[in-house]
């Protein structure tokens, strides 16, 4: 530990506060969700498809079951949102050279365009939350949430 860094809290002293963030988190996921939802007829995107694409623009071509591990979702359901995206055009099939069974989907370049787009709507909506936050803040921020994710990566959503 250096000289600047605050001395560490006891377990116990710490996780009252984990809980706050908890109880703060899930208002904040289903706020989004519904934003998202209530701007989907204008985006033409389901909050689903939005997340299957931004993992694809994200990582490249995946399979549906690579899909429902990175967002903790079910395979069946990230099926289904590749569905809805590849009836649209926005997404496609390619052989997986890994496993023949498994296809790899990829963004079309009409599924590209989309997700820029939306992400470009979301970035502009949250340069409004940034106030006088920092750099320090956000990265303390994800790091505090990615430990407490890691904690629960043992939870089937299958």
């Amino acid at each position: 530990m250096t000289e600047t860094e605050p001395p560490q809290p006891p377990p116990d002293d710490i996780a009252p506060h984990l809980m706050e963030v908890f109880a703060l988190v899930g208002p904040l996921y289903r706020r989004v969700q519904r934003k998202i939802e209530q701007d989907a007829p204008r985006q033409g995107l389901s909050v689903g498809v939005r997340a299957v694409l931004d993992l694809l623009r994200e990582h490249g071509p995946m399979t549906v079951p690579q899909m429902g591990r990175a967002q903790s979702l079910s395979r069946q359901f990230v099926q289904r949102m590749v569905n809805d995206a590849a009836a649209r055009h926005l997404v496609e099939t390619a052989p997986n050279p890994a496993h023949q069974r498994s296809s790899l989907i990829r963004l079309t370049d009409e599924g590209r365009a989309a997700i820029t787009a939306v992400t470009a709507r979301e970035h502009a909506l949250l340069r409004q939350a940034g106030g006088d936050l920092t750099e320090e803040d956000v990265a303390t921020c994800v790091r505090v949430l990615a430990r407490m994710l890691r904690l629960f990566d043992d939870v089937d959503v299958d």
